[in-house]
């Protein structure tokens, strides 16, 4: 037991990193930095997250703190936040990463603080499992759970984003990565593919627990691919598998009726990858909807207590599988949908569940956002627009513009014996001459080659 004093300076620390801002990090960017995973890049993706990762995890550990209801002296949401406390000093502590041994050393630390988080998902849900045990008795939403809804939200996504930063880090040390594969990203993958493999996970833990399992019927191009995180399309389906499974299942248990299939659909739309899991369990109740998404609502009764690092699913036990399943597809922009028909069955729509395209307008604003990184900021707006039209129109009309150049030139030894006209002249011809040649000047630039002109004939 750490002492007081020494408890309270990392209170201090955990609570200054945790007002600090936090620096998103896209899948693209992933894919483009980890295409190259030199040595320097692997150092400098260390001394990113050696900086990053102290922040996003004082922020959780901060909540855990402050949570409404009670929540936060939950035995289990105890111990998930004594996981975030060690894990921040155990970075914050961590010796500043200069070299490659440094960077070894802290990819094997971020490693053991990735295995020590395995079960923050079943614990917390056991901490809200007891609170609704002990204050929530009723199957009615209670008032005020908003709250704790939306930090619960937060709190997972983060920890999305946590566990996607280290593993990031630390697959880009494989020395014999699988052909199109980036770290944790495929750029390659196959949903159809991911499907199947979802789909014989579920089916197995359908037949542990109930003997037999509904055949599975998968839909979709087996040749199409695009990039995305594999581990998280597989939850997200064997979620929605083991959802459909079960129902089913239960559904015709003790009917003499086929058991109908459940039929796995995906769709390469021209923005979005949809992925359709449909069932005929029986769909939900309209009242049970408004519940689905919620940490408190599950079908299973008295969940089994978690004392060390388990592997074991079950079919249902916190009710963790929706919400949790639509978090992942949202962490990179897409949504996860349900359609109950009572009486029949429900389809678990991954609708956009993985955003591949964005829509044409918004591509065309990304690539303008990016060229401006690269080429210099065009000239602003010219103080006559309709000069401005007309000299781009003589601009790419050459021969034209070669005959007006030279009678201008015979105009100028024409009236070259009248000095009052010459700077003028020359005012004239200069600045006509460059708007022929380059982009509209400003009318800043205007006064300065005025005066350089000018300056030059008093000479």
């Amino acid at each position: 037991m750490a002492s007081e004093p020494v408890a309270r300076a990392v209170a201090e620390e955990v609570g200054r990193w945790g007002s600090m801002k936090q620096t998103g990090v896209s899948l693209r960017y992933m894919m483009e930095f980890g295409s190259r995973p030199t040595e320097r890049n692997l150092l400098l993706s260390a001394q990113f997250l050696q900086k990053e990762l102290p922040i996003r995890i004082a922020r959780r550990a901060l909540e855990l703190d402050s949570l409404p209801f009670g929540l936060s002296s939950k035995p289990a949401i105890l111990k998930v936040r004594d996981w975030y406390l060690d894990s921040f000093r155990d970075i914050r502590y961590f010796p500043e990463v200069r070299t490659r041994n440094d960077e070894l050393a802290f990819t094997q630390m971020i490693k053991m603080i990735k295995v020590r988080h395995n079960n923050v998902v079943p614990t917390m849900a056991l901490g809200v499992q007891q609170l609704k045990k002990d204050q929530f008795r009723t199957r009615k939403i209670p008032t005020g759970f908003d709250e704790i809804h939306e930090f619960l939200d937060r709190f997972y996504m983060s920890r999305i984003g946590i566990r996607m930063l280290i593993g990031q880090h630390v697959a880009l040390h494989d020395p014999d990565p699988e052909p199109g594969v980036i770290g944790l990203i495929n750029t390659e993958l196959s949903p159809i593919q991911v499907a199947q493999a979802a789909s014989e996970d579920a089916r197995s833990i359908c037949l542990r627990e109930y003997g037999s399992a509904p055949d599975i019927n998968i839909y979709g191009d087996p040749t199409f691919t695009f990039p995305y995180v594999s581990s998280h399309l597989h939850l997200m389906l064997f979620e929605l598998v083991k959802n459909s499974l079960r129902a089913v299942q239960e559904r015709y248990m003790n009917s003499d009726k086929d058991v109908p299939p459940v039929r796995i659909i995906v769709a390469d739309g021209a923005e979005d990858v949809t992925i359709k899991v449909s069932d005929e369990g029986g769909g939900i109740p309209r009242s049970g909807l408004p519940r689905i998404f919620t940490y408190l609502y599950s079908t299973a009764k008295n969940p089994p207590e978690i004392d060390g690092p388990s592997e074991g699913v079950t079919m249902a036990g916190y009710g963790y599988g929706l919400p949790i399943s639509r978090l992942y597809a949202r962490y990179f922009g897409g949504d996860l949908q349900i359609i109950s028909m009572e009486g029949y069955g429900r389809v678990d729509a991954a609708q956009r569940a993985v955003r591949r395209r964005r829509p044409k307008a918004t591509r065309r604003r990304i690539r303008r956002a990016e060229l401006s990184q690269i080429l210099p900021r065009p000239p602003r707006a010219h103080p006559n627009p309709s000069r401005a039209r007309l000299v781009w129109w003589i601009h790419g009309r050459v021969p034209l513009v070669l005959f007006f150049f030279f009678v201008v030139v015979r105009f100028v030894f024409f009236v070259a014996l009248q000095r009052k006209l010459v700077a003028g002249i020359l005012v004239f011809l200069f600045l006509f001459g460059n708007t022929m040649t380059s982009p509209p000047p400003t009318t800043h630039q205007y006064n300065l080659w005025v005066v350089h002109v000018l300056k030059q004939k008093s000479v």
